[in-house]
This record gives structure tokens, C-alpha cells and sequence, in this order.
């Protein structure tokens, strides 16, 4: 991969040109994150802050696919308060009122209204808050106008039929718009989005989360969402508090890694602050990041 500059890499995954951008960082409670793993097995791998947060990236994947541009995830948006941000440390203003994701399109050489597909891996704040963006006027509006956007039609369902679990992840304003314009393509489990382009059930961060497998002249690669949002999160059992369903992440991630190791798929991090790209190892007890 060819860094281009902070928010933006560049690089070729089979026959597409592919563009990782950083679309800013988020803060979460580092327990939150790990789960029952004790934080002194966990601040061994990723520090906290005084506050016990960790920093995590909202890394976005761009194609440049026969079809046209698709987009992989859209960060957090710019439509949440000054107090939001606070709270989960948000850093993700770009230049001149834009986001992050924004300034990382243009960077690549494109703008919003270039994009054609947007494939959500699910609708939390940090994975689909820039799906829309309010405007000047304090109005909501879609970020891609000429895109469809993808998600499992379970997941939407979910999304807004919270409970006091749910609901403080889930914000109307990120996904309600998208449907009320009839540009949701909703699917019902493993589906070719286009030539190369599969999304695949891995439910338990919540009941229908799914990841995208990539295939293109013969590379394979994953786009994890949060079934293994860091590459901290590679062992089995390292799994967030943030996911509704635990178990059935291990179960899922169970089955993913070990598909992943037998086809020698590559791993795509959103939340890793670093590593966006990486092979997968196994060192005869536990899965693990392979240097290249």
C-alpha cells in the first residue's frame, strides 16, 4: 500500500485500485472493548487513557470497481454535538466544514457524488453515522446522492426497534433518511452485491452485522466490520462488551478465521488505529497478525 498522507492509502488488491481512509478516531472504554479479558492483559497490547479510553480509527474502504466507486463503511458523520464528541473522544473534522471522509475522497481524486454503492456492515453511529450529514440549515441529507446503499434488511429492522440496550447506538438520523428516499437495497444473508463483491452474515456484534468478502484476480480479503474490529481482537475469545450477542460472535469468528486461514484471505481493520491491511497467522494456539 501507498500512503498518500494521514487520512489516505492507496493501493492495488487484484485488479482494482483500492483507497483505505482514515475517516477519523473515536474513544471507547478499553473494558467495553475486551470484554471479560482483564485490562492487564489487554493495556499490554493498547494503552488507555486517563479517562480508560482507547483510541480507535473509523477506517473506510473505497473500490474502484467496473461498476463505479463503492464504499465500504462511512465513519460517524458530522451531525452529532460538541458533549457526543466528548464523550467518545470523535476527532473527525476535515478542512472547511468537511469530514475526514470527505478530505480523504478528494485526496483520491473523487468527491461524494462519485460514490455508487455504499455497503454498511451495520448501522451503529461509528459505522454508519456519515451515511447522512446535516447541512447549513441544520437539515439532514444524504451524504452519496447517487448511490444505493446496502445493508441486511434485519439489521435496519433492529436498528429501529431498539431497546435500552440498543438505543445508544442506533440514531435515526444516520439511516431513517436513507429509506425514506428509497435508496436502501436491503439483503437477506450472503449476497453478490457486484462481480467480487459479497457480503456475508457474521452476526453477534449485533443479530445481523455482516462482512464483505473481496475477490479480484484471484486475492481474496475481508472486511471484518466489528466481528474483529482491532487486530488485538484476533483471539477468539477477545471479544467487545459492546456486542449484544457474545457467544454467537465466537462461534462466528470461529468459523470466519478458519476460512480465512484455509483461502489465505487478507484482513481489513476499520477500528485499528494502524493496521488497516494484514495476513492471518496461527501460531498453534491462537490467531495473530503474520508481518509482511
Amino acid at each position: 500500500m501507498t500512503t498518500v498522507g494521514a487520512l489516505h492509502e492507496r493501493g492495488q488488491f487484484g485488479r482494482w485500485t483500492v483507497h483505505m481512509i482514515q475517516s477519523g478516531e473515536v474513544r471507547l472504554d478499553g473494558g467495553a472493548m475486551f470484554g471479560v479479558v482483564p485490562k492487564v492483559m489487554w493495556e499490554r497490547r493498547v494503552p488507555a487513557d486517563p479517562r480508560n479510553r482507547i483510541s480507535l480509527g473509523m477506517r473506510c474502504l473505497v473500490i474502484e470497481h467496473d461498476v463505479g466507486l463503492v464504499l465500504i463503511e462511512t465513519g460517524s458523520g458530522n451531525k452529532e454535538d460538541r458533549k457526543f464528541q466528548d464523550i467518545y473522544g470523535i476527532a473527525n473534522e476535515g478542512e472547511n466544514g468537511r469530514t475526514k471522509l470527505e478530505d480523504g475522497l478528494r485526496v483520491a481524486g473523487y468527491s461524494p457524488e462519485d460514490i455508487a454503492i455504499v455497503i454498511d456492515t451495520h448501522l451503529h453511529f461509528d459505522h454508519a453515522g456519515g451515511n447522512t450529514y446535516r447541512d447549513e440549515r441544520g437539515e439532514v441529507r444524504l451524504s452519496f446522492p447517487r448511490a444505493r446503499y446496502v445493508v441486511q434488511g434485519g439489521e435496519y429492522h433492529y436498528a429501529t426497534h431498539t431497546n435500552e440496550r440498543t438505543a445508544a447506538s442506533y440514531f435515526a438520523r444516520n439511516f431513517v433518511p436513507v429509506f425514506e428516499a428509497g435508496r436502501f437495497d436491503f439483503v437477506d444473508g450472503e449476497r453478490q452485491i457486484v462481480p467480487g463483491i459479497t457480503v456475508l452474515p457474521t452476526p453477534g456484534h449485533t443479530p445481523f452485522h455482516h462482512s464483505v468478502l473481496l475477490e479480484s484476480g484471484g486475492a481474496r480479503a475481508i472486511v471484518l466490520g466489528d466481528l474483529v474490529p482491532t487486530a488485538a481482537h484476533l483471539p477468539l475469545p477477545w471479544i467487545m462488551g459492546y456486542d449484544v450477542e457474545p457467544l454467537v460472535t465466537l462461534e462466528t469468528k470461529r468459523r470466519i478465521l478458519a476460512r480465512a486461514l484455509a483461502e489465505e484471505w487478507r484482513l481489513f481493520f476499520g477500528h485499528d488505529p494502524t493496521v488497516s491491511w494484514a495476513k492471518l497467522g496461527h501460531d498453534g494456539k491462537s490467531y495473530g497478525i503474520v508481518e509482511e
